[in-house]
């Protein structure tokens, strides 16, 4: 073993360490934020709170179930009776002297934790691939070659846990990151190929916060045609190529040669089985959703107060989105034309991403991901935490991507701004609705923005595969 080998073994080792520390020192962040999470105020902050993930909203849905009342009475609570089962107990739990609803600080840590060993898990298979994919189309000499493929896990642990939208909603006691973590439990289960965990993520995500479900469709490309991988085009002229270089004068397999009609295998026994997962897990959420509401209007009462109060849009306080200001103008004669115009618009986007990056499942996910944080009812920097987490799990591939200091100076801006706006409209009254409703269209461009490039940016990568791919290069000739 050579000197230069050694140094290598050596920083390979400490690669591990470094992220822990790093980990470990983000979680002691959030503990001392949390301990004055009283002072910042955060669980009151429109960008943080929605009436979907508020703390306060929930700790009343739980007052109200414990009178034996309704916990959808009197419109304050709209998210999940499980949700509420789960952490309605901890928000009456107090401890002299220290901040309340620590025991919820304490679960959002976690799951913030939990979330990025999932997401790091899910970088490392990615990763694995790349270099088997990079090999296979002789960009990469030795399976030991891995100079220039950057740790991609790591780096989307990383921005997860270190993301201020992350630290904030943490912070601001929004459920936001246990949906996140639903979310990634998903993705995490499908990559690694456990059927019932992708299945219970998915249908989780989706009972806390619907949007997810459109997840379904990156999930089952992911078991049924495997990981990211360039297109299949390119591994055919490689293995045509290969072929055209041993001994073979038979005509007829020139003429078979020159036509490949492979195509990629999709495993249908696996998404059968993630169907019955997903069945199975969708009855159990249904059962004990009734159990728990069955003095208060059974599941009946649930849906209309939580998907029923997404899809219709009841509560227009300000947020970050601009459904809010669109609904509290127009006519209430065209309401019901926009709510169906403005929630089918993600529905036309599904089946073209589908069809031209089904070759990248994990992808698809964080664009639908995206739309889905741009063009939802309620959304909140958390939505914006997540998928730019999934984002960094592409950095070789998006590395060349353009805007990307625009963009990053446009979400800081944002930020900066979003705070100033609100206290402009709200408490000093300096200003008006136009100041914020001007700072979430100015946010809602820059997420447009930033799909269109990271699109652009992965399908000239791989037009660039094709390029450079030496193979190519020798069917072109």
């Amino acid at each position: 073993m050579t000197k230069d080998d050694g140094e290598t073994v050596e920083e390979q080792k400490k690669k591990p360490c470094r992220f822990w520390i790093w980990a470990l020192s983000s979680v002691l962040f959030r503990l001392i934020l949390i301990s004055f999470a009283g002072n910042l105020n955060l669980s009151s902050r429109p960008e943080v709170s929605t009436p979907l993930t508020s703390i306060r909203r929930l700790a009343e849905g739980y007052w109200l179930k414990q009178a034996s009342m309704s916990p959808y009475a009197g419109s304050m609570y709209h998210g999940s009776p499980l949700l509420l089962s789960l952490l309605g107990l901890l928000t009456v739990q107090r401890i002299k002297g220290q901040p309340s609803h620590l025991f919820c600080s304490l679960v959002f840590v976690i799951a913030d934790i939990l979330s990025a060993i999932l997401l790091r898990g899910i970088g490392h298979k990615l990763q694995m691939a790349y270099g088997l994919n990079a090999r296979l189309l002789g960009l990469l000499k030795s399976p030991t070659d891995k100079e220039g493929i950057l740790p991609s896990g790591d780096i989307a642990a990383l921005v997860y846990l270190w993301n201020p939208f992350t630290i904030v909603c943490c912070v601001g006691l929004s459920t936001s990151p246990i949906e996140n973590m639903a979310v990634i439990l998903a993705l995490n289960g499908a990559v690694t190929r456990r059927v019932p965990l992708a299945a219970f993520g998915l249908v989780m995500a989706t009972h806390l916060s619907l949007y997810p479900a459109i997840l379904t469709i990156p999930v089952i490309f992911l078991l049924g045609y495997g990981l990211d991988a360039p297109p299949l085009k390119l591994f055919l002229q490689t293995r045509n190529v290969e072929s055209d270089n041993r001994s073979s004068t038979s005509s007829a397999s020139k003429q078979a040669k020159s036509k490949p009609t492979a195509q990629l295998p999709f495993l249908w026994r696996t998404v059968v089985h993630f169907v019955f997962w997903v069945l199975v897990w969708l009855l159990c959420v249904l059962v004990l959703c009734g159990l728990s509401l069955s003095k208060h209007g059974g599941l009946e009462e649930m849906f209309k107060r939580t998907y029923g109060f997404i899809l219709s849009i009841e509560d227009l306080s300000p947020n970050i989105g601009v459904f809010w200001y669109f609904f509290a103008e127009v006519f209430d004669f065209f309401r019901s034309f926009f709510l169906i115009v403005f929630h089918v618009n993600i529905l036309f986007m599904l089946l073209p991403l589908a069809i031209r990056l089904k070759h990248r499942p994990c992808f698809l996910a964080f664009i639908y991901l995206a739309i889905s944080s741009l063009l939802k009812s309620y959304p909140s920097v958390g939505d914006s935490a997540l998928y730019l987490s999934l984002w960094a799990l592409f950095v070789n591939e998006l590395a060349d991507m353009k805007f990307s200091f625009f963009l990053f100076c446009g979400y800081l801006g944002v930020s900066l701004l979003s705070p100033v706006m609100h206290n402009l409209w709200i408490w000093r009254g300096t200003g008006n609705a136009n100041f914020y409703f001007g700072n979430a269209i100015g946010y809602a461009c820059f997420q447009i923005v930033f799909v269109v490039e990271s699109v652009s940016a992965m399908l000239n990568h791989d037009r660039a595969l094709k390029k450079c791919n030496p193979n190519h290069q020798k069917v072109k000739n």
